[in-house]
């Protein structure tokens, strides 16, 4: 495993961590305005991700003119370069910065549903401000993740490691039976289940009015264990006035008797809290990949 750790493949990994971890110490407002540098360079470079951002935003703001939904993807790169050092800052900051960043509310509706006795799910998306929403719970709180394993194997245990010292677990997104152990434990599990999902027992469901392949477990995962069901979503505040993550209250009649009206239902939650700080979702995906060769392409060249 050492060895392999040390390829040529993964100098760039290795590179890109000791940068990160260089700039991690640095003064906040300086780590936005260097992030924001690096969003304005690419955004004009001509690679696909830029092309797929741009598509997701026709597709989920087609009452937009072409201007404003590029004023959205210009600032949506700066939000990009901005959480690149946020997860430096995650990573290596100690918790007290972390802290000193960060504003958490709604923590007494998760302390009610944990109250209950029968663990709570904490359902979330991914914005680029992931890295620093699970910091700023799990310096406040013990708390799982799940989480997408990578197939870099040196990022997969830098990960690894670095989860198992900030979580009470991290739980691959497959595991579920460790997952159904916590939550049967009383415990709080972090979970964003919003990105496409091809694999057994997807739906399509709309996410802006367009299906889009869905993962809709999360009702099955609260009907087994009696969790409470509560959306988090954290955003980045204007300038450097630091992060605000809000626990909304646990989902009333969740999970319904029917699994795909629940996967809309949350949804329609995170469109709401998208057109809030539209910047910062993470649209770099093809999230309306189809299920079948049915549906249409939307990202043919």
């Amino acid at each position: 495993m050492k060895a392999a750790l040390l390829k040529p493949r993964y100098w760039p990994t290795w590179l890109a961590l000791g940068v990160l971890r260089l700039f991690a110490p640095l003064p906040f407002p300086f780590l936005v305005w260097l992030g924001r540098r690096i969003g304005d360079l690419v955004y004009r470079l001509p690679v696909s991700f830029v092309r797929i951002a741009r598509r997701n935003l026709e597709l989920c703001f087609p009452d937009l003119s072409v201007a404003e939904r590029e004023k959205i993807l210009h600032g949506h790169f700066r939000s990009v370069g901005i959480g690149l050092f946020e997860t430096a800052m995650s990573w290596w900051n100690p918790p007290t910065r972390v802290l000193a960043l960060t504003q958490l509310e709604g923590r007494e509706h998760l302390d009610a549903a944990l109250a209950k006795g029968n663990g709570a799910i904490l359902l979330s998306a991914h914005f680029t401000t992931l890295e620093i929403g699970c910091a700023l719970l799990t310096f406040r709180m013990p708390l799982n993740i799940m989480y997408r394993p990578t197939r870099n194997i040196v990022l997969e245990r830098f990960l690894a490691l670095n989860r198992s010292r900030r979580t009470k677990r991290a739980i691959p997104r497959d595991d579920i039976r460790l997952l159904i152990s916590a939550l049967k434990a009383n415990e709080a599990v972090w979970y964003a289940p919003d990105q496409a999902y091809r694999k057994k027992g997807a739906q399509m469901v709309p996410f802006f009015g367009i299906p889009a392949a869905t993962n809709a477990a999360t009702s099955r995962l609260a009907r087994m264990t009696g969790a409470a069901v509560l959306p988090y979503f954290p955003e980045r505040l204007p300038g450097s006035q630091g992060y605000r993550g809000i626990i909304l209250p646990a989902l009333d009649n969740f999970p319904s008797d029917d699994p795909v009206a629940d996967a809309v239902r949350f949804n329609e939650l995170i469109e709401a809290h998208v057109r809030r700080v539209p910047e910062q979702y993470l649209w770099l995906h093809r999230r309306f990949k189809g299920l079948t060769p049915d549906y249409p392409n939307y990202y043919r060249k």
